[in-house]
């Protein structure tokens, strides 16, 4: 198979943990007979000092004729003082328009060998956790019209949300369940919003076409202390566009470690975007201690729902398993007896694991 990927190396530790990720590509094609064409395309900060804009068009016609999208991540404080069309995240949300990736899915996954790290009593979290949050991505609050009053000095933000909008995005999620637990929990907060009342309107009409999926509601408040409580209760979460944002950080927490979380935005068709879901990290960039785990993850699950390889995939998740069964860690996992290694080392330890 030969496929076209852009890269986007981005800001702070975005070009290290990209470089792992595709270090370890080239093990799977090398393994497995594929050939994988890797092309820049600047974008976030970086993008900003050389071409003064966050999405140049040149990027993103690289990314729009490439078969799939790794990214790193973008952003951080050199761009603080920019307004808020101009800042390196707003090529985030451009990007994601612009390719029409509506659907964004972030596995909360605890693994096994790190289940001490999780911040609750192991009689809450048992061995592992496994959540899916299905976040809508292009509509919303993030998306609506926005502005300020002079007048009296105020300020606005408009959550707008079609039916097909709610649909597509549903059906993504429900999707998923199909091929889990078969349980999906839409969160939202229809008590107040009228644009969360349409969401449950338009659960009941999707659920019917997924007779096997048991589905239920519950309002944002409570569903971010069940996942405290109780998260072993859930299986898939969908939800809206700013909600998911803020769920899927706290499910990540869970997991002991933001490092080790991938996520991808998918639309109608197989191109993708795929990145990890924690942040340029400038404080520790060029300093060899990033994990590129997330980042690596986030590559398999790119060959999982873009490429269709399922094998090839799950090559890469079993390899930073038994590199995680070995005992190495990054610094942001690390515990007394473990052997920590910087970024570096542990992309050729996952890319030697590839079998």
């Amino acid at each position: 198979m030969n496929k076209t990927i852009a890269i986007i190396k981005g800001d702070g530790i975005g070009p290290e943990i990209v470089t792992e990720a595709m270090g370890i590509l080239d093990a799977v094609a090398a393994k497995f007979g594929h050939t994988f064409t890797y092309v820049d395309a600047p974008m976030g900060g970086n993008a900003i000092d050389k071409f003064g804009v966050p999405l140049p068009d040149s990027s993103l016609q690289t990314c729009r004729n490439a078969d799939s999208v790794l990214l790193g991540a973008v952003g951080g404080p050199k761009w603080d003082h920019l307004g808020g069309n101009d800042r390196p995240e707003k090529a985030l949300l451009g990007l994601r328009g612009e390719l029409k990736l509506f659907a964004n899915l972030r596995p909360a996954l605890l693994h096994r060998q790190l289940k001490d790290a999780c911040p609750l009593k192991p009689e809450i979290i048992g061995d592992s956790l496994d959540i899916l949050i299905v976040r809508e991505l292009t509509s919303g609050i993030y998306f609506g019209k926005r502005g300020r009053v002079a007048e009296d000095n105020s300020a606005y933000d408009t959550m707008y949300y079609s039916v097909p909008e709610i649909e597509r995005v549903l059906r993504v999620g429900f999707d998923a369940a199909m091929k889990r637990s078969k349980k999906v929990c839409v969160v939202d907060k229809a008590n107040i919003l009228e644009t969360s009342r349409l969401w449950r309107e338009v659960t009941a009409r999707v659920a019917k076409d997924y007779p096997e999926v048991e589905y239920s509601h519950l309002y944002v408040d409570n569903c971010s202390m069940q996942l405290v409580r109780n998260p072993k209760q859930f299986d898939v979460i969908i939800t809206t566009n700013m909600f998911g944002d803020i769920l899927s950080d706290e499910a990540s927490m869970l997991t002991g470690s933001i490092g080790m979380l991938a996520s991808a935005s998918l639309g109608e068709t197989s191109l993708g975007m795929y990145e990890p879901i924690h942040g340029s990290a400038p404080d520790i960039a060029g300093k060899d201690i990033a994990n590129p785990i997330a980042t690596v993850l986030s590559a398999a699950m790119m060959l999982r729902y873009s490429f269709g390889l399922e094998k090839e995939a799950q090559a890469i998740e079993k390899a930073v398993d038994k590199v995680l069964d070995e005992g190495y860690r990054t610094a942001d996992i690390y515990e007394d007896g473990m052997k920590k290694v910087g970024t570096r080392k542990m992309g050729e330890l996952i890319a030697a694991a590839i079998e």
